[in-house]
């Protein structure tokens, strides 16, 4: 048996990283703009203990396109590299500086800010160039370097030219990634990955207007005079501590986030937390629709402070990818690419923060101020709505600020809504019933008829109705959801003590084999009820379990491997109505089928379900009943 130690060869390595390494060519400036900032931060740590006896002042980082010369430089003022350093760092491929760095200095101070973690980072410069020079000076007291490939396994380092410590890179572009040599493509990259690094971003300059001299003439033209364009926010809102910003700062950076986005935040949460993972950012609750789709990917997702993707799917609870803002973590494990995410323990703890941390700013909010939260429900309610269904531990903190609002506007609690309905609205096994529309308008009928009995009809029109009900009812004790138009009320509802039928059994017997044979193949089960001589003569309802069924399926979440449910519905006549004892009572067989179809329509009608030539019919029979 032989034994021995795999050496991958470097002739194999480059077209991998070319082909292979990242899904998107573009990732390369932001690993060499983040090993850039890692270099400056380097300094400014080693400065701080005392190791670099060079003033770090108030570096930069450069970028230039050579567009002539098919060149893109990248520049910094950092901690630089001796020829030692680079055979080392640049020629052992994979090998991470940044990991070194923390290992060496991980007693001197927490607060280092290196980037880190990217190994192969430098290396995909070569997706874009068929050259690459580095021309670098430490801050030791040693010679600069200079540092040439093109792409082979060859290469040359020698004693090179530079006064200053840090290192440039230079890119000689190829000629199948020319879009890089484009100042407006680079500035969309720089602008993408690194609006918020920790260092000052320079790219090209820009004219500023300065103000006019004193006495000078309202004609004369305004001094300009031409500055560097810093195209980046070194110290963006979520690094700052909650005291030491103010409403206006969050609107402000809200705004720079999204320049696109005219309409204000309804409110804010900023996350802070070191331990047991670290995690800073800020959330917003933008208004918003009932659309679950349209809202999502909004957050932004920053390693220390650059930034990965705005997919943040496994690290946000998804009911709260429909937020916006930012999320920066060390901590959220990446690959190589850093595009997408691997699920692991301490991807979870974040996820559960976040939640809790959401949880109790609403509580927080609806208990400072009820009478705002209420005004702005309809603008979040998707959110929460979708928090309670998908995740207990939300739900269960949901009790303090979800809210049951009713179609006349005013707003309960679970438990006050309990306490304001329980008198009236149980039914014979003491169960309390909630009623609820899911449209005012098609549904105003039926809200009218409940509103009559002195019953309280909630407004819940959200899309994910169905199935937060029936999350509700298997979590509370004794409870029930019915829509106003499902089966019919007073079966659901303690009945009335004097509703009692004017007819006898005998006449309900022959009313119901009259209006059936009239209904004929309609598919309506009919129903006979002894109800207010007020009431509607004839009610369509539908089962309310059928009916809610049916929309989950549709939805998502149904009930699944089921095929498509049919639609239900029930004929619900009221006995005690006058029209209804004239159907009883006509001799005319074609008088009692018009009354019937015509009573049948406008039930039909009120219930949204009379469209085209069943609708043509009726209105061509009602003309002809006027007359």
């Amino acid at each position: 048996m032989a034994t021995g130690k795999i050496n991958v060869s470097v002739e194999n390595i480059f077209p991998l990283i070319k082909k292979f390494l990242y899904s998107d060519h573009e990732i390369f400036l932001r690993e060499l703009i983040s090993n850039a900032t890692d270099a400056t931060i380097k300094l400014k740590h080693l400065s701080s203990i005392g190791e670099a006896k060079v003033e770090y002042g108030n570096p930069m980082i450069e970028v230039k396109v050579d567009k002539k010369g098919k060149k893109l430089h990248i520049i910094d003022e950092g901690i630089g590299m001796t020829q030692e350093e680079v055979k080392k760092y640049i020629n052992e491929v994979a090998f991470s500086g940044a990991e070194e760095f923390l290992d060496k200095y991980k007693d001197a101070g927490k607060d280092s800010g290196i980037i880190g973690h990217f190994g192969l980072g430098f290396y995909s410069s070569f997706m874009v160039a068929k050259k690459v020079e580095i021309i670098t000076k430490s801050f030791k007291d040693e010679p600069a370097a200079h540092w040439s490939c093109d792409g082979s396994p060859e290469f040359s380092l020698k004693k090179g030219k530079k006064d200053s410590h840090g290192t440039e890179i230079i890119l000689h572009i190829a000629d199948d990634s020319t879009e890089f040599l484009e100042e407006q493509r680079i500035r969309e990259l720089l602008t993408k990955y690194n609006k918020f690094m920790p260092i000052p971003i320079k790219f090209g300059t820009r004219t500023e207007t300065l103000p006019k001299p004193k006495g000078a003439k309202e004609e004369d033209p305004a001094p300009t005079k031409e500055v560097d364009d810093i195209i980046n926010n070194p110290n963006p809102a979520w690094t700052k501590k909650p005291t030491e910003l103010k409403e206006d700062d969050y609107k402000s950076f809200y705004r720079e986030l999204y320049p696109m986005q005219f309409e204000e935040p309804l409110f804010n949460i900023h996350l802070n937390v070191d331990y047991p993972f670290n995690l800073t950012g800020i959330l917003y609750f933008p208004k918003l629709t009932n659309d679950l789709n349209i809202q999502k990917d909004r957050i932004q997702l920053y390693q220390n402070q650059v930034f990965v993707t705005d997919n943040v799917e496994g690290i946000v609870p998804e009911f709260l990818t429909m937020l916006r803002g930012v999320i920066d973590s060390p901590d959220i494990p990446l690959n190589v690419s850093r595009s997408y995410l691997q699920a692991d323990g301490a991807v979870k703890k974040i996820s559960s923060y976040i939640s809790r941390k959401v949880a109790d700013k609403l509580a927080s909010l609806f208990k400072e101020n009820r009478e705002d939260f209420e005004a702005k429900w309809n603008d979040i309610k998707i959110v929460i709505e979708y928090g309670m269904l998908s995740e207990d531990k939300f739900f269960e903190k949901a009790d303090a600020f979800a809210l049951y609002p009713t179609v006349d506007g005013n707003y309960f609690t679970f438990e006050e809504l309990k306490e304001k309905t329980s008198a009236l609205q149980t039914d014979k096994d003491e169960k309390l019933v909630v009623l609820y529309a899911s449209d005012k308008e098609a549904q105003h009928s039926y809200i009218e008829a409940a509103k009559a009995k002195g019953y309280e009809v909630l407004l819940m029109d959200s899309p994910i109705v169905g199935h937060l009900l029936q999350k509700l009812e298997t979590s509370k004790e004794k409870v029930s959801f019915a829509r106003v138009d499902a089966d019919h009320l007073d079966n659901l509802i303690k009945k009335e003590e004097n509703q009692i039928s004017k007819l006898s059994d005998e006449e309900k017997e022959k009313l119901k084999t009259q209006i059936e044979e009239a209904v004929g193949e309609k598919g309506y089960t009919v129903q006979l009820e002894p109800m207010d001589s007020m009431a509607a003569p004839f009610i369509i309802t539908e089962p309310e379990f059928m009916r809610r069924m049916k929309e989950m399926q549709q939805t998502g979440g149904g009930m699944m491997g089921m095929g498509n449910m049919p639609d239900m519905f029930n004929l619900v006549v009221n006995t005690n109505h006058e029209l209804v004892g004239e159907i009883l009572n006509t001799r005319t067989s074609k008088k009692r089928e018009r009354l019937i179809n015509q009573s049948l329509d406008l039930a039909r009608l009120s219930k949204g379900l009379l469209k085209g030539e069943a609708l043509t019919n009726f209105i061509k029979r009602s003309y002809e009943m006027v007359k």
